[in-house]
């Protein structure tokens, strides 16, 4: 809850994000959109409000179990040239150097490099990263792979774009296509 006494709801999420990978789920009275979305950008898996459906509250628990177990279940490193994922620590890095991600950039980024060259859409990874029921729009996608493009630097693959369709991790050995002006 964002109106805990004492401490915040943003607070206790950002310290369970420090802890580990932990899911999060933010039931609140805080109804307007600037909440959710600086909850759901802290690393909440879910926002919603009060009041609501209990059935709806159980089904989105559930999804996100499902989500986290399957984050869990495909615990095996995943390397992409010079970017290894770690998914059971929740660590990414390029060589020797860490790098900081967000919960929704890690995810974004092992979504990509599961798949190193696939074309994945951007609704393939709303769906994937972020659930089918999220409220915002495909371009979160587009915001978010901007910060791991930065986060990735020159040492890291590139993340291509496939203009009208979405991303792919370009493969090592693999030069990416040009970038339009």
């Amino acid at each position: 809850d964002l109106m805990l006494p004492g401490i915040d709801g943003f607070e206790v999420c950002r310290e369970i994000r420090r802890r580990g990978p932990t899911p999060v789920l933010m039931l609140t009275a805080r109804a307007d959109d600037v909440d959710a979305i600086v909850g759901l950008e802290l690393g909440a898996d879910d926002y919603v409000t009060k009041p609501f459906n209990p059935r709806a509250l159980v089904a989105r628990v559930k999804a996100i179990l499902r989500r986290t177990a399957a984050t869990a279940s495909g615990a095996r490193p995943i390397e992409v040239g010079p970017l290894r994922i770690d998914p059971r620590r929740r660590e990414a890095h390029v060589d020797e150097r860490r790098l900081e991600l967000r919960a929704r950039e890690f995810d974004l980024l092992a979504a990509l490099a599961r798949d190193p060259g696939v074309v994945l859409t951007r609704d393939a990874l709303l769906e994937d990263v972020w659930g089918t029921d999220f409220p915002g729009e495909t371009r979160t996608v587009d915001v978010h792979v901007a910060e791991l493009r930065k986060k990735l630097g020159d040492d890291g693959p590139p993340i291509e774009t496939v203009r009208g369709l979405g991303y792919r991790l370009v493969q090592p050995g693999r030069a990416p296509l040009p970038r339009e002006a």
